[in-house]
């Protein structure tokens, strides 16, 4: 145990660390922290408050996490900070600790976060998403699976991701971002499909050609069309073919209900360079 833990580094005798934990100069880790089999926690990290961290995970030097939500109801209650297996949390990310008792800020597996993110209270990170660097998520913000975000990308708290989408860096993201598209701009317009995204998933690919076409067909209904988006929906609710698009579907349906944010609307004909 001595050989993986540098001397420098500060750890509360009731954390509790798998033995195979490795942990680098000046690192800090409090009392109530968990830390699963082989993950690496760099020079200089700090984890503290309830936080549960699982195996494989590499922590870079300076990144914070667990530490107290920055909204201003939290009153030092007893939230978690949960992260899951294989995950990369770059230099200098912040992750904070849920608002209220029981409540949770979650990170799924195989996420790959750079450096100088911040990953506000509530947050849901599910897994394999790719965040660029220095992206703020605010509170409440859920990112599902596969998702891309680019760098110094500006996320409003409530706002959803969906899966397999891609936002373009340097964006002002104020609205959910629908499944399988790419999103980019100030004010964020929905341009395109997400090709390179739904290629390197195998959706793009041969065998998957129906499914692919079948999204292109909804891009064209949804943002193409002239129909209302409600409309564009009843039209869709017709070709739920596969899960893709009963996931698409599904997502603009519930991005409307009261305490959403409501969709992102689509680029004006001629602002988007694909897609068509």
């Amino acid at each position: 145990m001595a050989t993986l833990i540098h001397p420098t580094a500060v750890i509360h005798p009731g954390a509790e660390l798998d033995s195979s934990v490795k942990v680098g100069p000046y690192a800090v880790i409090g009392e109530k922290v968990k830390v699963g089999p082989e993950t690496w926690i760099g020079a200089h990290v700090v984890l503290d408050g309830w936080t549960e961290i699982g195996a494989r995970n590499q922590i870079f030097p300076g990144a914070a996490i667990g530490l107290a939500s920055q909204d201003k109801k939290y009153d030092g209650s007893d939230s978690l900070v949960k992260i899951g297996d294989d995950n990369r949390i770059r230099e200098f990310v912040t992750i904070n600790c849920a608002t209220y008792a029981d409540e949770v800020t979650l990170i799924g597996d195989r996420n790959l976060i750079m450096a100088y993110t911040h990953v506000a209270h509530n947050c849901v990170i599910e897994n394999q998403v790719v965040i660029t660097n220095a992206v703020s998520l605010g509170g409440h913000v859920h990112i599902e699976s596969q998702a891309r975000v680019g760098g110094m990308t500006g996320i409003h708290q409530g706002v959803r991701i969906g899966q397999l989408s891609m936002v373009g860096g340097m964006s002002r993201i104020t609205r959910d971002v629908p499944p399988y598209f790419l999103i980019e701009g100030n004010p964020a317009r929905v341009r395109s499909l997400n090709l390179v995204g739904l290629q390197r998933a195998g959706v793009a690919d041969l065998e998957n050609g129906e499914v692919f076409r079948s999204l292109k067909q909804a891009f064209r209904i949804l943002y193409r069309s002239g129909l209302s988006l409600n409309e564009a929906l009843e039209k869709l609710e017709t070709q739920l073919s596969n899960e893709y698009l009963q996931h698409l579907h599904q997502f603009l349906q519930l991005s409307q209900q009261v305490g959403r944010r409501g969709p992102t609307p689509g680029a004006k004909v001629g602002e988007d360079s694909e897609g068509d």
